[in-house]
């Protein structure tokens, strides 16, 4: 829960005033690609799941302790599709690029490519 936390508050600062509880893009709004954002496109969801599975875990009432992971679930599949072709939009290129070198809620996996040998 103390990670969720950290995440969430780190995923705020990171934005400044770029945030919005709405799917808005304001004045002078500019695709943030550091902090936490430099490895994962949406820290503030990833903090969410990693609440609510603690919550799940650390209440004895399993129904009260789960319902917020399906509640989540259900707002996040329907807001990020959306959220993302937003920015897309908005930023084009550059956010498709920012799309390959990061995950959606957890750092993309690295591989290193293998040259051939002849």
């Amino acid at each position: 829960m103390l990670a969720a936390l950290w995440l969430f508050w780190r995923s705020h600062a990171d934005l400044g005033r770029n945030w919005s509880y709405t799917l808005e893009v304001r004045k002078g709004h500019e695709l943030i690609t550091r902090g936490v954002y430099r490895t994962i496109r949406h820290p503030m969801y990833a903090s969410i799941w990693l609440w609510c599975l603690a919550q799940g875990l650390l209440l004895s009432n399993w129904l009260a302790g789960w319902y917020a992971l399906a509640a989540f679930a259900a707002m996040y599949f329907i807001r990020v599709p959306r959220e993302e072709a937003m920015m897309r939009e908005i930023f084009g290129q550059e956010y498709l690029d920012y799309m390959q070198r990061t995950g959606r809620i957890l750092p993309r996996l690295r591989t290193k490519r293998r040259r051939s040998r002849r």
